[in-house]
């Protein structure tokens, strides 16, 4: 084995395994849960409706349920949220990835995407939800609004600085996980979602200092792991240094 390798235990929980795809049917969400219980992943991210069926299925692993407020534009009322929050948590999630809302951070209305995520915190927190995450939609954003959502996301009392939806025209990437991990402090974590598709794109994440990532991915970027580790196949001069 590459020394330089990380394990598959060190990637699989860092990975959210994604069940949101409005148009799955629950055999396809079923599918996705044996997925993740086989890869042994962190958690899965479904949608709302489906967090009873995921957790009745889970009980008895080790892989957490989380699940989407808000989602996928951020426009909802607050108190729409707030309900969604405390639905999720009656329902059994463990943790909330939440999308603040685009329109007020683009219009300049800091205190109010501040004020909305404190509320959200709040009743996460009430309710026992482990982990709050909230969702940037970085396509849309400039670097000073990414920046400025990640210092007020700390200031909010949120857990994660978190990247997409999956569904806006680009998701992840290197310069945007850059601005977020520069403007909070060590103690808020960075999740990286939308177009985590392989392995050299989850490691050079990983090298930033991501510690989440959202995918569909989850068996194409294990697999090659495995391979890697067996065959005994090097990283890129890019990921060295990194475990």
């Amino acid at each position: 084995m590459n020394a330089e390798l990380p394990t598959l235990i060190e990637i699989s929980k860092t990975i959210d395994h994604a069940l949101l795809k409005p148009a799955m049917t629950m055999d396809e969400v079923r599918e996705g849960l044996e997925l993740a219980v086989e890869y042994d992943v962190f958690s899965v991210c479904v949608r709302p409706a489906d967090i009873k069926f995921a957790v009745n299925f889970l009980k008895h692993t080790n892989v957490k349920v989380g699940t989407v407020i808000g989602f996928p534009h951020g426009a909802n009322h607050t108190q729409t949220k707030k309900f969604e929050t405390m639905q999720a948590a009656i329902d059994g999630a463990d943790e909330v990835d939440m999308v603040l809302n685009i329109s007020w951070l683009r219009s300049g209305m800091f205190k109010e995407v501040q004020k909305e995520i404190e509320e959200i915190v709040e009743v996460a927190n009430y309710n026992r939800i482990q982990i709050i995450k909230v969702i940037f939609e970085t396509a849309y954003l400039t670097s000073y609004e990414i920046a400025e959502a990640s210092k007020i996301t700390e200031k909010a009392g949120a857990d994660f600085v978190k990247t997409s939806t999956g569904f806006a025209g680009e998701g992840a990437t290197i310069p945007n996980l850059q601005v977020m991990r520069e403007n909070v402090s060590a103690g808020i974590e960075v999740k990286a979602s939308g177009g985590v598709t392989d392995l050299d794109t989850l490691l050079e994440m990983k090298s930033l200092g991501v510690t989440r990532f959202g995918t569909s991915a989850t068996k194409t970027i294990l697999d090659d792991l495995k391979h890697r580790i067996e065959f005994g196949k090097p990283l890129t001069k890019k990921h060295k240094g990194s475990y």
